[in-house]
């Protein structure tokens, strides 16, 4: 399968699929959709109004893989499933932490 995410000079854009209103908060591996791109399937238990959802994406993936919450901003799909992340710092560094949270 792709990766869920491109690597840019000076940061990684990551494909989501964010399902709001969950049990429990958790990266739940890789999917294709529906243009065949990769993405990362997520799950927050925050509800998906004012931004809520959203925040708890950003702890989640912030967490998962040691990053400063300021460092991961929303680019695209602020109110839908599927979202583009941006995630600043050092390419390389990031892609290998993705990688490592995505081979299971």
């Amino acid at each position: 399968m792709k990766r869920p995410y491109k690597r840019l000079e000076d940061h990684l854009r990551l494909a989501i699929r964010l399902t709001p209103n969950a049990g429990r908060d958790a990266l739940e591996g890789l999917e294709e959709n529906a243009e065949g791109e990769a993405c990362l399937r997520a799950r927050v238990t925050s509800v998906p109004e004012k931004g809520k959802a959203n925040k708890a994406l950003i702890t989640l993936i912030a967490k998962a893989i040691a990053v400063p919450k300021s460092s991961i901003s929303i680019v695209s799909g602020e109110t839908a499933r599927q979202k583009i992340l941006r995630i600043d710092g050092d390419p390389e560094d990031l892609e290998r932490k993705l990688d490592a949270l995505t081979t299971v």
